[in-house]
């Protein structure tokens, strides 16, 4: 017998039918990936199957004394100070019986020390407490460290161990690896695995999924579709699904209009009809009626700019720190336009600080950090500190105008929202109404606003679903400017980089072609970390300090300091020239002149390249 099993569900909120007739049923050992549009209502699906929502009708078969433990997307608070105690406490009431009892024993009160005992023998959770230490320790958490000095990911990650040390039959995760780097995702997954429990988790974490789901159900338009393997084999199939779907409508529609036209004729040249026809005609207007249409995909667009110069950014020895953290030290590096790089590391390691960094927006301790020429900057705010909710979803973007300029072109703000799949009614509405995904989508749309050839994207894949996710993918794919992009989500960041920078700690930073599964290849055919020396071990001797670098001749540093003018006037004349090329007439009316632009253009680039490597070498004295 399955765990649960959803028959003829129905749920609708106000005329949205979130349920409809849906049916559903969870196995013993199952892990199953639960997709679909954002507003489809995926975690009031999840609810309805932890008992905390009821169905309007239809039933909810589950099996006697079934066991859910839920971890939602709230990062969770509690009211002690210490991880283990707030580890009992997140373990719901099996976890306050083991609270009860350890108060009972420090007060040495032997009657409810006997009460308490007695329910938790009823319950069998004696180990509890142990297999909470147990997966404490494969978190490499100290029991007794501080609650509230965990991160989000890490206070998310306890809540997990918590759920699994009660032995539920079933565990709902939502959106469970947001807020934790590429270290604790893995570490989730192994977590999970190790359960005994079945599992039904959404995420937009295409990695993640491959990597644990061995089913996975679609909730479309209320109807639930399952799909056995992994996840290319679901895009398969529900491309077939869809295609046949669309077929279906097209035969009806026809069907339906020849109806039309044989009932308008009918009752102009005859005085009786089929009535059987009618009847059936009626029930066809009805079914069309009815039909919820499949939501049509984001179709949003990046704007276009003048090129930035070909430097972006040049670092050289650049070193920052917290107090006695080091963050970054002796790092170089030079970022050229049209370069895609993904920035990569651990939790609280320093990437959102290196990305200020080099957009100048902290200054650094030690080193110099040089931006380009022409450069148009947007920033995409994890945080989404951009967004103003005091204001309506349309004025976010518009700043209280009805109209919006993109690539020159002015749109209406609602038909401009429309490509985000905001309805009218959702661009006038208040933004504290959105959801996780609907921000994320309204801060894109505000971004894609403000041309840009410098893109800064931090953690922008957070609770997209993922049609939006693999339309944002493609356009990045194809951007012409330069990016660079803080996210944990893997497979995202080997389809849109073209390098990456990783922050590994203890203040060393490496850059390395490719995505993170390179940088992964790297470092698992690295010798092993134990090998090398640690950052935190004992005291090394003292090093030779490094020869000072060679002042520069006066004649030198004049040189040194006339480069970035140089490559500025360069760049102006590389633009001015573009321009003129873009004309379609100057072949025809000037084929010489045309001739000539084009081979000052490829000389004006080798000159700039000169020029950056001679920068370069001065630099370095």
């Amino acid at each position: 017998m399955a765990l649960l099993r959803l028959s003829q569900a129905q749920l609708a909120f106000g005329p949205q039918k979130l349920l409809d007739q849906a049916e559903f049923s969870l196995d013993h050992g199952e892990s199953v990936a639960l997709v679909g549009r954002n507003g489809a209502g995926k975690t009031t699906l999840l609810k309805v199957v932890s008992g905390l929502q009821e169905l309007d009708d239809g039933q909810n078969i589950r099996q006697d004394n079934l066991k859910v433990a839920t971890l939602y997307q709230d990062i969770p608070s509690s009211a002690y100070s210490d991880v283990y105690q707030s580890a009992l406490a997140l373990a719901g009431r099996l976890g306050q019986l083991h609270l009860d009892y350890n108060s009972a024993v420090a007060a040495q009160d032997n009657t409810r020390l006997a009460t308490i005992g007695d329910a938790i023998d009823t319950a069998e959770a004696w180990d509890l407490p142990a297999k909470i230490e147990e997966g404490l320790g494969q978190l490499d958490i100290a029991k007794d460290s501080a609650f509230n000095a965990l991160s989000g990911g890490k206070k998310r990650m306890l809540a997990l161990v918590a759920a699994i040390a009660q032995k539920p039959d079933i565990i709902l995760l939502d959106e469970p690896t947001n807020h934790l780097d590429l270290q604790a995702i893995e570490k989730l997954r192994q977590l999970v695995t190790r359960s005994d429990a079945a599992v039904l988790f959404i995420t937009h974490d295409r990695a993640f999924m491959r990597g644990l789901a061995t089913r996975i159900v679609e909730l479309d338009r209320g109807r639930l579709y399952s799909y056995d393997g992994g996840y290319d084999r679901f895009l398969r199939s529900r491309d077939e699904r869809l295609h046949a779907e669309a077929l279906a409508n097209e035969q009806f529609d026809k069907k339906l209009a020849e109806e039309e036209v044989w009932i308008r004729k009918g009752i102009q040249a005859r005085r009786t009809r089929n009535e059987g026809r009618v009847r059936a005609l009626k029930d066809m207007r009805k079914a069309r009626a009815e039909r919820v249409e499949l939501q049509r995909n984001p179709n949003f667009s990046l704007g276009q700019v003048e090129r930035s110069g070909k430097l972006v950014v040049s670092v050289k020895d650049l070193r920052f720190h917290f107090a006695d953290r080091t963050i970054i030290n002796h790092f170089d590096t030079t970022i050229l336009r049209g370069d895609k790089v993904g920035i990569i590391g651990p939790n609280g390691v320093g990437k959102t600080t290196l990305v200020k960094l080099l957009l100048g927006e902290l200054p650094p301790q030690a080193g110099t950090i040089k931006l380009g020429t022409q450069l148009d900057i947007a920033y995409f705010d994890q945080l989404r500190g951009q967004l103003n909710d005091a204001l309506s979803v349309g004025d976010n973007v518009s700043g209280g105008s009805d109209h919006v300029t993109i690539n020159g072109e002015s749109k209406h703000i609602i038909s401009y929202l429309g490509e985000f799949l905001f309805t009218p009614e959702r661009v006038r509405s208040p933004i504290h109404r959105l959801s996780g995904g609907e921000r994320n989508r309204l801060l894109l749309a505000k971004l894609f606003a403000q041309p840009a050839n410098l893109l800064v994207l931090d953690e922008p894949t957070n609770d997209l679903d993922l049609e939006t996710l693999e339309l944002l993918e493609s356009l990045l794919s194809q951007y012409e400017g330069t990016m660079l992009l803080i996210s944990h989500d893997r497979e995202f960041v080997d389809n849109v980089v073209t390098s990456v920078i990783a922050l590994e700690g203890n203040g060393q930073v490496e850059e390395y072609v490719g995505g993170y599964s390179d940088w992964l290849q790297r470092q698992k055919s690295a010798p092993a970390a134990s090998a090398r020396p640690a950052s935190n071990s004992q005291p090394k001797p003292a090093e030779k300090p490094a020869a000072p670098k060679k002042k520069l001749s006066y004649k030198l540093q004049r040189e040194l300091e006339q480069i970035p003018a140089q490559i500025e006037v360069l760049e102006q004349e590389q633009s001015a020239i573009e321009t003129q090329l873009a004309d379609p007439e100057l072949f025809v009316n000037d084929p010489t002149k045309g001739t000539a632009l084009s081979e000052r253009l490829g000389e004006i680039e080798l000159e700039l390249l000169s020029l950056l490597e001679r920068w370069e070498t001065l630099e370095q004295g």
